[in-house]
């Protein structure tokens, strides 16, 4: 059968790397506040001259020399984001060019922090289908850029960074590596409780990030259950088949939360939220980064992604390495 098959990953983070206590020097904050209600620590935000493009465009090329493959053989890129270098064109157009690839597809995707499995899922289906061979898959964020730095509720929790995976379309035996179910979904009536504040066609501006963190809270530990219990079922798997989760690095109260009403235990999940906090679309692949490089995600193993953001949207993926 045909697959989408994971053959590399890679990630970006912007030079500076600002502590809680940083934070505190101009925010009303500190860092026992910060660690004892999110677990986050640290965070990356991206210089002037860093921007999701150039972000971007440094993961895919980790992707893509992790993976062994030439920028020139790539015919499909989505990029999931929040925080496009300009209304139009679409940033993966730009980082396309970066790569100094004349001619694939290229497009957008927007679901805020669950983008990157929506991305995820748009190529997978156009791999499983014969319309891409090969493709980068990239979560790129400067959310620094749409912060209210006063709303000390929500400027604390996020990041800057990017990450990036290259997909190829195999024949594989069933057992075999690939992506093996993607489970996504969305509802809108909750817009409210998290949102920006503003954009082109209602304000003319870009406004800033606003939360309402208890019921966030709420919502994301029932749906990221239930879609994680969604995807694996697809494959007749449950939560005892899983190697490893690669959630989204939203709060680590989430994370734990998350893994308690599944039964897993803390030590299969994937947390780099107190190196990174919350960096939207990038968190997914970002930590998927760290845990490959580092040795701990193995060939042939079971790892469920899972995100949930903004609108509210949420998925999961369960793919074979």
């Amino acid at each position: 059968m045909r697959r989408a098959v994971l053959t590399g990953t890679g990630s970006a983070l912007p030079a500076r790397r600002v502590s809680n206590a940083d934070l505190a020097e101009t925010v009303d904050t500190s860092d026992d506040w910060i660690v004892e209600r999110t677990g986050i620590r640290f965070r990356h935000i991206a210089s002037p001259d860093e921007t999701t493009g150039t972000l971007g465009a440094d993961a895919a090329r980790a992707a893509l020399g992790a993976a062994g493959v030439r920028a020139e053989d790539v015919d499909l890129i989505v990029l999931a984001t929040a925080t496009p270098d300009q209304t139009f064109p679409a940033t993966a157009t730009k980082i396309q060019a970066m790569l100094g690839i004349d001619d694939c597809v290229a497009f957008d995707v927007g679901a805020v922090c669950s983008g990157f499995l929506y991305a995820v899922q748009v190529a997978d289906s156009l791999i499983r289908t014969g319309a891409a061979n090969r493709a980068l898959v990239i979560g790129s964020e400067t959310f620094s850029r749409i912060l209210d730095w006063e709303d000390r509720a929500t400027c604390v929790l996020f990041g800057d960074g990017a990450g990036a995976v290259v997909l190829e379309g195999r024949d594989v035996a069933e057992d075999g590596p690939g992506i093996l179910s993607t489970k996504l979904h969305a509802d809108g009536r909750h817009n409210e409780l998290l949102y920006v504040d503003g954009g082109p066609s209602t304000t003319g501006t870009v406004g800033k990030v606003r939360m309402k963190g208890r019921e966030v809270f709420r919502h994301a530990v029932t749906n990221l259950a239930s879609v994680l219990d969604e995807s694996l079922g697809a494959v007749g798997m449950n939560a005892a088949d899983v190697d490893w989760v690669v959630p989204h690095q939203a709060n680590a109260r989430i994370l734990d939360a998350t893994a308690r009403k599944l039964g897993l235990p803390a030590e299969k999940v994937v947390v780099t939220v107190d190196q990174h906090a919350n960096t939207s679309a990038a968190s997914v692949p970002l930590a998927l980064d760290v845990a490959t490089r580092d040795g701990r995600i193995k060939p042939g193993q079971i790892v469920v992604l899972e995100a949930m953001g903004g609108g509210f949207t949420w998925g999961a993926a369960v793919l074979r390495t």
